[in-house]
């Protein structure tokens, strides 16, 4: 009995990660679109575009986990589809800066979701653990990159400007974080 509800319990958690895993891969998938109807023919337009590709295959990967292992998605969907949506138009519209800052907060949220559901999983699903790790090293690709991009750009903003980083940085992350607390139980 106890080692069936030990299994029971592993299901549990693997199904709550895929469903909050698919849920935020989707709303990274909805920012970058929201990022590219403003910015695909600027200097960062294929960079943007070369992210979202990657995070469309994520979210194509627990598209198909969702189906094969037969887990509800969240419910929230729609909501996260407008938010992030909306997101990328916004940070888009304040700048290509705005728009890389906002990937390296929600990547920093993200990053230590994933090395978190990582060190959780252990051993107790090679397939799902082997996902979350690979996807984990684009995260962290995305937010080197965005990085990079800030640091060489540094000198085109006014100090006002800067000033709204850290804030903005702030409200994104709080925004990632409670997304993946509601999407892991809705």
């Amino acid at each position: 009995m106890e080692e069936q509800n030990t299994s029971q319990n592993i299901k549990d958690t693997t199904d709550r990660m895929i469903r909050v895993n698919h849920a935020g891969e989707f709303g990274a998938s909805r920012i970058y679109e929201g990022q590219l109807s403003v910015l695909a023919k600027s200097t960062v337009g294929q960079t943007i575009q070369d992210m979202a590709d990657q995070e469309k295959d994520h979210l194509e990967t627990f598209d198909k986990l969702i189906i094969e292992r037969r887990i509800r998605p969240t419910a929230l969907s729609p909501i996260w589809s407008l938010a992030g949506y909306t997101l990328g138009v916004v940070t888009a519209r304040m700048g290509e800066k705005a728009a890389m800052a906002c990937t390296v907060a929600v990547e920093e949220v993200i990053e230590e979701h994933y090395k978190t559901q990582y060190e959780t999983l252990g051993e107790n699903d090679p397939e799902l653990s082997k996902i979350i790790d690979k996807f984990r090293l684009d995260e962290i690709e995305h937010k080197s990159i965005s990085n990079n991009f800030i640091n060489l750009n540094n000198s085109s903003e006014s100090e006002q400007d800067e000033n709204i980083y850290p804030l903005m940085s702030k409200a994104i992350k709080a925004g990632s974080k409670l997304a993946i607390w509601l999407s892991t139980r809705l």
